[in-house]
């Protein structure tokens, strides 16, 4: 799969404007600190999700588990960010407030 120099210079606009309207708008501490959250929460998500893949999977699968295994997996996630477990999201935010001083000296 290729991608022409077409494409490319327009990911190269949209993500420019992107960080326009970024830059532009301001966020709360609170709103940031949810943000944190959420990627950290999604992180922990996607780590188990992984981690079932490495798991043998026997002949029969567990059908209860095949439907709401993802549900399971985001409350599971969820509640290790809210617990504070990792402190992911604390550290995210720690660095994001602190580039973000930095540039607005």
């Amino acid at each position: 799969m290729s991608i022409s120099i077409g494409s490319e210079l327009q990911y190269s606009s949209k993500t420019n404007s992107l960080e326009e309207k970024l830059k532009s708008t301001s966020t709360t501490d609170e709103e940031l600190m949810e943000v944190c959250k959420s990627f950290e929460s999604y992180m922990i998500e996607q780590v188990m999700k992984g981690m079932e893949k490495t798991i043998p999977g026997d002949d029969e699968e567990n059908a209860y588990l095949e439907m709401f295994g993802d549900m399971l997996y985001q409350e599971y996630a969820k509640s290790a960010t809210e617990n504070q477990e990792l402190g992911l999201a604390q550290m995210l935010y720690e660095s994001m407030k602190r580039n973000d001083q930095g540039l607005n000296k």
